[in-house]
């Protein structure tokens, strides 16, 4: 019983410190990485600013030029089944541009 008792005080214990040291850890990175942040000349944050910006311009103009694509892609594809089933029709004997039931 008591190899039990030390158990869970163990581990309560070692939970406990772990989160503080982990905690303070955790600040001091916070810490360093706003301080370093905040250090740096305006310049650099400037050109990381525009570097950013610029690749972000580029994602919206593939992801626009994608969809443009996409879309004549698509008006082909309409064309083509438009096409294929007035072909259909007049194999069967009847042009129809209403869909069958």
């Amino acid at each position: 019983m008591t190899q039990r008792d030390n158990f869970g005080g163990g581990f309560l214990l070692g939970a406990i410190v772990g989160g503080v040291i982990g905690g303070v850890i955790g600040a001091i990175v916070v810490g360093d990485r706003s301080l370093s942040l905040e250090e740096s000349p305006g310049q650099e944050t400037k050109g990381k600013r525009l570097r950013v910006r610029t690749r972000e311009m580029k994602a919206e103009e593939g992801i626009e030029a994608a969809r443009r694509s996409l879309e004549d892609k698509i008006a082909q594809l309409n064309s083509t089944i438009d096409d294929v089933r007035q072909q259909l029709g007049s194999v069967n004997g009847s042009v129809s541009n209403t869909e069958p039931d």
